[in-house]
């Protein structure tokens, strides 16, 4: 018994640091659409889609924490916004993609309040399909993250959008591949989050905006089309 013990404790050691070291760092090809539209910044659940002026509550994590824009953003805003999360499992790829073509206006990166929440309650409710994901996600409001600004161009129109990494209690970083300035292409990889996370993406919410996803749909960065 105890050399069958042993055995089991090294096959489930080896397959962790296949997993850690290895199978989390895939980055697998990804077909970019040809057509003008917003793609997913990242592989997840999609969970929430939310539109709302710059301080208006988008939606309370817990009775008594209420949610802006800027609360994900740390950033003031003085339009209305439509905003798109999507939660990373452990089990996720999490190179994180351009959503749509544009020039790299700034990369900001803001610490936690006090130290990075978990985010076990929204990887349960997501896996378990029980909108709403993010009740009682105080991660969203708390923890450390990196906004990226990018600014393109949507149906004609010029199209600033943000990038928010939002980092989860055991994440190591959050990494950035892209400086400012840079010109950077639809479904290209501008950063990382290292273990579970969320990423979220940040836009005027224009008429012309077509919303293809909702709560609940999975999602492939740089393949998705969240906006068309």
């Amino acid at each position: 018994m105890r050399v069958i013990a042993i055995s089991m404790l090294c096959v489930g050691a080896g397959l962790f640091l296949l997993w850690r070291y290895v199978w989390f760092f895939r980055n697998p090809h990804r077909v970019i659409p040809a057509h003008n539209a917003l793609v997913s910044p990242a592989d997840g659940t999609v969970v929430y889609v939310k539109s709302a002026e710059p301080h208006e509550t988008v939606f309370s994590v817990k009775q008594d924490v209420p949610l802006t824009i800027p609360d994900i953003l740390k950033e003031d805003l003085s339009d209305r916004r439509l905003v798109i999360g999507v939660f990373m499992s452990p089990f996720n790829v999490h190179y994180n993609r351009v959503p749509l073509s544009g020039t790299v206006d700034f990369i900001r990166h803001h610490p936690s309040k006090s130290g990075n929440r978990y985010m076990s309650r929204m990887h349960l409710r997501s896996v378990l399909g029980m909108p709403p994901y993010y009740q009682g996600s105080e991660h969203i409001v708390e923890n450390e993250r990196t906004v990226t600004r990018i600014t393109g161009t949507f149906k004609d129109e010029e199209c600033s959008y943000y990038v928010v990494q939002i980092a989860a209690h055991s994440v190591n970083g959050i990494d950035s591949y892209v400086d400012e300035g840079e010109r950077v292409s639809t479904g290209q990889v501008f950063g990382m989050i290292r273990i579970g996370s969320q990423v979220d993406l940040v836009l005027p919410h224009g008429s012309t905006m077509n919303v293809k996803v909702r709560e609940g749909d999975r999602v492939y960065a740089g393949e998705s089309v969240l906006v068309e």
